[in-house]
């Protein structure tokens, strides 16, 4: 009769520890990287209204550069799209 052996718990005990091990370093990595995220967002949020206040600053300042700026900004996305589209058609009329 053949005899079974016994599956050795020892090693299924050591990977179970080393998996505990490192679930709970990777818990403690994904903390401190929230912490960081989360004070990296309070800064940039704090730089987003600073530069609103000075850019709206200058608007009531000087409204005629600013409208000059906004149409040269518009009309060049504008061309950029049309730019863009012109391609596009090009290239569905080579195939």
């Amino acid at each position: 009769m053949a005899t079974k052996k016994k599956k050795s718990t020892k090693k299924s005990t050591t990977t179970a520890k080393k998996a505990a091990t490192t679930k709970k370093k990777a818990v403690a990595e994904t903390k401190k990287a929230k912490a960081v995220a989360k004070k990296e967002t309070a800064r940039v949020k704090k730089e987003l209204k600073k530069a609103d206040k000075k850019a709206t600053a200058y608007i009531k300042k000087n409204p005629k550069k600013a409208a000059g700026i906004s149409a040269a900004i518009g009309a060049a996305v504008a061309a950029a799209i049309a730019g863009g589209a012109v391609v596009a058609s090009k290239r569905k009329k080579k195939k």
